[in-house]
C-alpha cells in the first residue's frame, strides 16, 4: 500500500533521484546518521566493512545512500562508489582531534577524484553532543574547506545520537540538488 501512495506522490510531485555517497573516517557517526535518517532511531552499529545501502525518502527526492567503512584499509575502495555520484555527505568525528588532519587528507583526495567533481558537499561536524568537540567553525578550518573553489558545500553541526542537525543538512542538500547543484 506504501508503494502505491509513493508512486502516487511520485507521479503528482516528480521525485528526483540522487545517489550519495557517505564518507569519513572509521567511528565518525556514519552509519548511526544513515539509519537515524532512514528509520528515525539511533540502532546499535558495528563497524562497517564494506558498505551499507539504504534509501532514504526526504522533500521529494529519493536518496539512495551508500554508507562505506572508514577504515584505513577500505579507504582506498572508495573510488569503486564514485561513478554517477550526486553528492558526498563527508562525516566528521569533532571530538577526535587527533585525527582531523587524516580526516583532512582524506576528504580532499576525494574531491579530486574526476567522477567526483560536480558533487555537491555537505559535510557533517558530527558528535556535538561530546565534551570537547570542535564547533562548525573549528572543523570548517582544520579540514580547510575554505579551498573548496569549484563546487557547492555547507557544513552542519550534527549529533547523531541526538538527530540534531542531521534534518537540516538534508533540507540543505534536497534544494541544492533541487536547484541543479551537483
Amino acid at each position: 500500500m506504501g508503494l502505491v501512495f509513493t508512486r502516487l506522490f511520485s507521479s503528482i510531485f516528480g521525485d528526483k533521484e540522487a545517489r550519495i555517497l557517505v564518507l569519513g573516517l572509521d567511528n565518525a557517526g556514519k552509519t548511526t546518521i544513515l539509519y537515524r535518517l532512514q528509520m528515525g532511531e539511533v540502532v546499535s552499529t558495528i563497524p562497517t566493512i564494506g558498505f551499507n545501502v539504504e534509501t532514504v525518502q526526504y522533500n521529494n527526492i529519493k536518496f539512495q545512500v551508500w554508507d562505506l567503512g572508514g577504515q584505513t584499509s577500505i579507504r582506498p575502495y572508495w573510488r569503486c562508489y564514485f561513478p554517477n555520484t550526486q553528492a558526498i555527505i563527508y562525516v566528521v568525528d569533532s571530538s577526535d582531534t587527533d585525527r582531523l588532519v587524516i580526516a583532512k587528507e582524506e576528504f580532499h583526495a576525494t574531491l579530486e577524484e574526476e567522477e567526483l567533481k560536480g558533487a555537491v558537499v555537505l559535510i557533517f561536524a558530527n558528535k556535538q553532543d561530546l565534551p570537547g568537540a570542535l564547533d562548525d567553525a573549528a572543523v570548517t578550518e582544520a579540514l580547510e574547506l575554505h579551498k573548496i573553489k569549484s563546487r557547492q558545500w555547507a557544513i552542519f553541526k550534527t549529533s547523531a545520537i541526538k538527530g540534531e542537525g542531521l534534518f537540516e543538512g538534508l533540507d540543505w542538500l534536497s534544494n541544492t540538488l533541487k536547484s541543479g547543484g551537483g
